[in-house]
């Protein structure tokens, strides 16, 4: 344990930040299953409404990633990553449905 004044701040102020983070990449994670359980049930049942829901999902998650990558919790590559995956289980499941 540190023992200096300024130090013991820095470890206060980087578990603070870590757990800020965590937050950040647990709502991603968890914005991400979402938009893949949509992405599945339009899959089975192709129509507007489930479109609809994709697309809702979708927002939200870039919506996520974005922020993430803006308070510098993701690297830019990694949002860029994650929104591009996201982008190909749709194409590739609307392509099937065709």
């Amino acid at each position: 344990m540190a023992n200096i004044k300024s130090a013991i701040k820095r470890i206060q102020i980087a578990e603070r930040n870590r757990l800020h983070n965590k937050s950040y990449k647990s709502a991603v994670r968890t914005l991400m299953k979402r938009y893949l359980t949509a992405v599945d049930a339009y899959a089975a049942n192709p129509t507007a409404e489930t479109m609809a829901e994709v697309q809702r999902t979708m927002s939200a998650a870039y919506s996520k990633i974005d922020k993430a990558v803006k308070r510098g919790v993701l690297h830019p590559n990694n949002g860029a990553r994650k929104k591009s995956r996201l982008a190909k289980v749709l194409k590739s499941k609307e392509a099937a449905a065709s």
